[in-house]
């Protein structure tokens, strides 16, 4: 279906980012996933190319557009053309953010010029050992001390976690408030900052995920963002965006494997012809393509709406929820489709089965966005009993 969201612009831009994919990404995946993470290299690549925070302000290098469709199109081009691994997405869309709406000047101008260079990579700590999407469980603590914080913790599942120069931590400075947490910037080299293992994943293979140590961290003042003790709404601000970038990632590794299985079958042969021409694959590739269709069309509003920052949290989340499990769909069909070479590591339709697995647990499971999208609807256990 045609997309209607998209000015002149923002084409010629997705032409210059896909031959960007194609030449500094797409070459260097099968080493990428053989050592378990990109190279640093990359990120200085894309900022030389301004596809770094093009959010940012000029004066701190960035073009200083506020237009989600181009970070849109950058999501996408990289999830067809480059590496699901490069994960330009948290860089860009979920983590400099923080810095950007919720910083400082101070900080800002400390930061957000290597940010938007590449020369500073960027990762977010909120998982913990035996926490996951409930916050009021963290057990990472941060006391004051005047001048400075003194954390304490672990984090664990943490994207970007080895190459990450400045890292987004949520921590506990309110231990009488459930949600009483305040957000640091831990830069690389602060002396009891420390990374554990590179993590083995099922899928994601050249995306570097790590465990993170903080062993009495002496965090300056100055790195806190905001103020202290509202971490937890800070962080609630920026999930309705994070949800919509997942769900656009969801949307483009979907259709990709859609064009992939269609070139396929229409080559395969079975029984003297082209397993396209079976009934069951025709419909079952028309089916995709309708339901593919439907949930671009939801997506592309939804980007429009968090254009006009009037993006609700329901709907982020029911996007988050639709795409993810469609996303699970396709792949799965997909896979069958290929036949026994779609089990076979050397095709990329066995590569994006497994990176897309993690799509309805990441960024708030299938389970809670349900229960984000219930309450929204007023069913909610605590107001009804």
């Amino acid at each position: 279906m045609q997309r209607t969201i998209f000015e002149p612009e923002h084409e010629q831009f997705r032409d210059s980012v896909r031959k960007f994919m194609q030449a500094e990404v797409a070459p260097h995946v099968d080493r990428w996933r053989e050592e378990g993470m990109v190279d640093r290299e990359v990120f200085l690549k894309a900022g030389e190319q301004g596809l770094l925070c093009i959010f940012g302000e000029e004066k701190y290098g960035g073009a200083g557009i506020e237009d989600m469709r181009f970070d849109q199109i950058i999501v996408e081009e990289n999830m067809r053309h480059g590496d699901i691994g490069f994960y330009i997405n948290l860089h860009n869309d979920l983590v400099a953010p923080y810095i950007h709406k919720l910083g400082n000047e101070e900080q800002k101008a400390r930061f957000m010029p290597g940010i938007i260079s590449g020369e500073t990579i960027l990762a977010v700590a909120m998982t913990e050992p035996s926490t996951g999407s409930d916050l009021a469980g963290m057990k990472t603590r941060a006391v004051d001390k005047g001048d400075h914080w003194v954390l304490n913790g672990a984090k664990t599942y943490i994207s970007n976690g080895i190459l990450g120069d400045l890292i987004v931590v949520a921590a506990r400075t309110d231990p009488d408030r459930p949600h009483g947490i305040s957000l640091f910037l831990v830069e690389r080299g602060m002396e009891g900052f420390e990374r554990g293992r590179k993590l083995d994943k099922m899928g994601l293979k050249s995306q570097d995920t790590a465990e993170l140590f903080f062993t009495d961290v002496k965090v300056p003042t100055a790195n806190l963002i905001g103020e202290a003790g509202q971490g937890f709404k800070y962080l609630a601000q920026m999930l309705a965006q994070e949800r919509i970038i997942a769900a656009i990632g969801f949307m483009a590794t979907a259709q990709t494997a859609f064009d992939l299985t269609l070139d396929y079958v229409k080559e395969r042969r079975a029984f003297g012809k082209p397993i396209g021409a079976f009934q069951n694959t025709r419909f079952k590739m028309a089916q995709m393509r309708a339901e593919l269709d439907m949930a671009q069309t939801y997506v592309d509003q939804c980007v429009m709406l968090l254009n006009d920052k009037a993006l609700s949290a329901e709907d982020a989340s029911s996007a988050k929820l639709l795409c993810s499990e469609l996303e699970g769909r396709v792949m799965d069909q997909c896979v069958q489709f290929h036949g026994g070479a779609g089990y076979m590591e050397e095709y990329r339709i066995s590569r994006m089965y497994t990176d897309a697995r993690i799509s309805r647990i990441f960024a708030g499971t299938s389970e809670i966005m349900l229960e984000i999208i219930g309450r929204g609807l007023g069913l909610d256990e605590r107001k009804l009993s």
